[in-house]
This record gives structure tokens, sequence and C-alpha cells, in this order.
């Protein structure tokens, strides 16, 4: 009997053109050449393995122009991009200034987020702006110059444990803001170092270490972190809870731009306490006919001031399809927080501030919006009033 050579492994590629004339050439003279005494029993089996040769090779053929579509197919499926652009008009009327301030900003983000595996993601995110830890607008002028565009955020997620997630490095902040207000973090801000999370049966709980100044180099000896934890419950529309977090910064100096954003000093200008902060919150959402009402307030004691300790926000929304309305009032003393990641409009930044928060917002079509801020505020210390107006276009993708 005839044997014909063994098949090639999966891993040789043999161009289909080579390999349908190779098989004629076989199929066609071999009878006449070398097989001329060949009985037809023997021809008829040596034609069947050339026809099972063939199918293989065209299966094999096959798979490897299959092989770069699926990588490429799952590339795709495991990274996503997003982001927001957003244009800004701004009126300041300042009664510390001796005029108006007026202004065009511009913010830029876009976020990349993949999935590693069934347990690991990491994202990235770029955005418009400077250093500034709270603030990723970018004002427009100096002749149109070019803006910067720096890191966000970048951070991995483990999800291999039930109900828990851990996340790490520059992150999106984990601590649950009721209302969405800023009292205690502007929405800007992007803690560095690890947190957690844990969700289960409406209970949640959320940790988190925050790094203020990792190298000791730069002069504040051992008081360079912040952590803190919050406990909260959601039953149906009510979420309510409570926080505590710990930023140990007293006799330190400023962290980012010499400035203590209305935080008290000592004599040498350091901050004077440290900001052991007491929080309760909670917030509740319904439907009203066909509008949905929010109600919230947020409460923090700073438990190491002697005084200047506590702030509050009350606030109430109303939306329905294509636009929203809210309303708050914030009282928010100097040393209640620490206010270097306080929001950064309310009373021009930081503590030591009290007023109205006026916002409403219209989508005009798909993923594209107006809308408008207005806050009304008076700073403590001085009583010195503090209005300003936003007006936005925002779109995202």
């Amino acid at each position: 009997m005839i044997r014909v050579a063994g098949l090639p492994k999966a891993s040789t590629k043999i161009p289909s053109t080579f390999t349908q004339l190779a098989l004629v050439c076989v199929a066609v003279f071999a009878p006449q050449a070398g097989f001329a005494q060949a009985d037809a029993a023997t021809i008829a089996e040596l034609r069947q393995q050339i026809a099972q040769l063939s199918a293989r090779l065209e299966q094999l053929e096959s798979d490897s122009r299959e092989e770069p579509a699926e990588a490429s197919n799952n590339w795709v499926n495991n990274i996503s991009v997003s982001g927001d652009l957003r244009t800004r008009y701004e009126n300041i009327d300042d009664a510390t200034s001796f005029k108006d301030r007026n202004r065009n900003r511009l913010r830029a983000r876009v976020d990349l987020s993949a999935t590693v595996n069934d347990d690991w993601s990491a994202s990235i995110g770029l955005a418009s702006g400077g250093d500034d830890p709270i603030s990723t607008n970018q004002t427009l002028g100096n002749a149109a110059s070019t803006k910067d565009i720096r890191l966000d955020y970048a951070y991995f997620e483990y999800r291999g444990i039930d109900n828990l997630t851990f996340t790490g490095g520059k992150y999106k902040n984990v601590f649950y803001r009721p209302g969405g207000n800023a009292m205690l973090w502007d929405g800007d801000y992007r803690p560095e170092g690890l947190a957690l999370r844990y969700s289960a049966n409406g209970l949640f709980f959320n940790a988190a270490t925050m790094i203020l100044e990792s190298d000791d180099r730069a002069g504040q000896q051992d008081k360079e972190s912040m952590w803190g934890a919050q406990l909260g419950y959601r039953l149906a529309g009510l979420t309510f809870g409570a926080g505590y977090y710990d930023a140990s910064v007293k006799g330190s100096n400023a962290f980012y731009d010499a400035d203590l954003f209305g935080n008290s000093a000592d004599n040498s200008g350091a901050f004077l306490y440290d900001y052991e902060e007491l929080e309760l919150f909670a917030d509740y959402s319904f439907m009203l006919q066909d509008y949905e009402v929010s109600l919230f307030g947020d409460y923090v004691e700073n438990l190491d001031a002697d005084t200047a300790d506590t702030g509050w926000v009350i606030g109430a929304g109303i939306a329905r399809a294509l636009w929203e309305l809210s309303y708050s009032y914030q009282n928010l003393e100097a040393d209640a927080v620490f206010a270097t990641f306080a929001d950064s409009d309310y009373g021009g930044g930081g503590t030591d501030a009290k007023g109205h928060i006026v916002s409403a917002a219209y989508e005009l079509i798909s993923n594209t919006s107006v809308g408008f801020t207005y806050f009304m505020n008076e700073q403590i210390s001085t009583g010195s009033d503090y209005d300003r107006l936003q007006v936005d276009l925002s779109v995202s993708f």
C-alpha cells in the first residue's frame, strides 16, 4: 500500500493557490508516472487520502484568517473610550475686589478604560487645566495660546471578591455625596492612595487613604496623609449614613498654592488644627406625578477645632424629562472641613462662607445640554458679598 506523508502541523501556513496546484499535480500525473504499476484500488485509496488532506489544509487556512479578526474583536470589546467637553461663561462679583470679573473657560476630559480580565480593570483619564487638585477648567485667552492637558486620574480596580471593590492609584472619589453637594469634596477632586468599597443588600461602606505629600523632602515631616470611612444604607429612595475623615495637618504648611483656603493658621502660617471631621448625611428621592423630586441634607463637625467648627447644607431638586432645577443653602465655617478639597466655586473656594446655590439644566438633544449655576454667598468672617454666575454648554460622548 502506498502511504501519503503526514498532515502539516496546525501552525503551518500554506498558500491556498499553491496547495491546490500541488494536489492537482499529484492526482493527475501520479497514476501515469510513479504509480503505473499500482492497481485501481490503491489509486482510489490514494485519492481519498489526498481529498482528506485538502480538506484539512483548507480548515487550517480558514482558522489562520479568523484568528486575527477574533483578537481584534476582543481588543475592541475590552477597551472603552468616553469623554465630555464644556464651555463656560463666568461672571464674578467679589466685594473685596474693585470690579467684576468676566471670563470664558473650557473643560475637556477623556476616559480610557480597559477590562484586563474577569477580576481586574484599569482606567486612565486626561483633562484640561493645570495642577489645581480641584479644578480642570482652562481660561481662554493669552492670544489663543495652547492649553495644558494633564493626568486627571490613573487607577486599577479589583473585583475578585463578591460585593467588594479595591482601588489603587489616583482615583475617582469613592465617598458618597448626598445630592451631589460639594461641601466636603469638590467634584473634580481625585484622591491618591488606596480605597475600598462594599455594597450588599442596601448596606454600603466606603474607606480610603488620601496622600497629601508622600515625599518627606517637601518638609511636611510625617504629616502627609488623610484617611476616611463612610457607612450608609439605602432603602427605596432613602439613603442615609455617617462618615469620619482625619487629616492630621496641625503645624504643617499649606499643601497647595501656599494657601489654607479659609482654614485657620497659627503664628507661623501653618494649620492651626487637625481636621477630625464627623459627617451625618441623608437624601430622599421620590416621584410626584411626572416629576422626580429629591431632598438632601449634610452636616459636618471638626472635633479638633475650638470654634468655627461646623458646616451644613440642605437642598432640593426637581426634574422632568429634559430639564432639572435645584436649590441649596450652605453654611460652612472656617475650620469645619479641610478646605483644600472643598468646593472651588462656593464663596470663592474653600471654607468661611454661607449662602445660596441655584442651578438649572436643559438637554437640547441627546448628550448635549445647557445650564447655569448662580452662587449668592457671603464670607462669614468679613461679611463681604460674593456672587458668581456660570453659564455652560456641555457635550458628552
